[in-house]
């Protein structure tokens, strides 16, 4: 009997603030979209932010993406994990400069909490640039049992990079 895993939203947070960084939010998404069992539903606008506990670095731009798939958190990790080493990324420090930086911030209402991956990602309300994002493409999300808007609210420092309503498609048509 083959057991069918039930797919689920995932909602995957993206920052990078080396290279060109709008580019390299738009090759991982791309590159998460090609993982086998993994669809990218929907991405918000990308956005322009300070650096978040090392202060010294250039700004980060950031994305949220949301996907449907049935990989098991850790599976996805993984996959998400081989994405950031194609693309480059080389951890120097915690909170260092970085190519690419996809984290997983929900998987659906799972909790899981790991010295490898913690669900809801532990900084998920307390970084605007995940917030913002987050609130632009599902304002119903709850986080912690509270809804998504009382975090935007609280939160107003990141700005969006620039208009741009077509990133998903414009995403879809990018080969690298």
């Amino acid at each position: 009997m083959i057991k069918k895993i039930e797919c689920r939203r995932i909602y995957l947070g993206l920052g990078s603030n080396t290279g060109n960084r709008r580019k390299n939010i738009i090759k991982a998404t791309c590159l998460i979209n090609r993982i086998k069992g993994v669809t990218v539903l929907k991405s918000s606008r990308i956005y322009k932010s300070e650096p978040w506990g090392y202060k010294d670095q250039k700004e980060f731009y950031n994305s949220v993406t949301c996907i449907k798939t049935g990989l098991k958190p850790m599976e996805l990790l993984k996959q998400c994990q081989k994405i950031e080493k194609k693309m480059g990324k080389r951890k120097r420090f915690k909170w260092g400069p970085r190519i690419i930086d996809i984290d997983i911030l929900t998987y659906k209402s799972q909790k899981t909490n790991s010295k490898i991956l913690t669900i809801p990602h532990k900084y998920i309300i307390h970084r605007i640039f995940t917030v913002l994002p987050l609130f632009e493409i599902d304002k119903t999300i709850r986080i912690n049992g509270q809804s998504i808007d009382y975090f935007a609210g609280m939160l107003q420092k990141a700005v969006p990079v620039k208009s741009r309503g077509a990133f998903f498609e414009n995403m879809q048509k990018t080969s690298f």
